[in-house]
């Protein structure tokens, strides 16, 4: 395993301590937790914009115009403030 030097703004370094704390965790597994969901949720977005990159947008708005006209299902509805505008 490698290390990192890492310089840390004080105020972030005390809501990491007291989010270790919560979780019962050392600081350095707190970090490592969160860089890991990080660089998962960054993987993720990139895989997502290459697979966007291949789509054809005419298609897919084609697509979209083809399904038949439904409303939304119960429960799925635009809240009356937004659906005004």
């Amino acid at each position: 395993m490698s290390q990192y030097p890492l310089r840390v703004p004080d105020y972030l370094l005390d809501q990491a301590r007291e989010a270790a704390r919560e979780e019962n965790v050392s600081i350095n597994q707190l970090f490592l937790a969160f860089i890991s969901d990080g660089m998962g949720q960054r993987r993720a977005l990139r895989s997502l914009q290459a697979r966007a990159a291949k789509g054809d947008p005419a298609r897919a708005l084609a697509l979209l115009e083809s399904l038949p006209d439904h409303g939304p299902e119960a429960g799925d509805e635009m809240p009356e403030e937004r659906s005004e505008k």
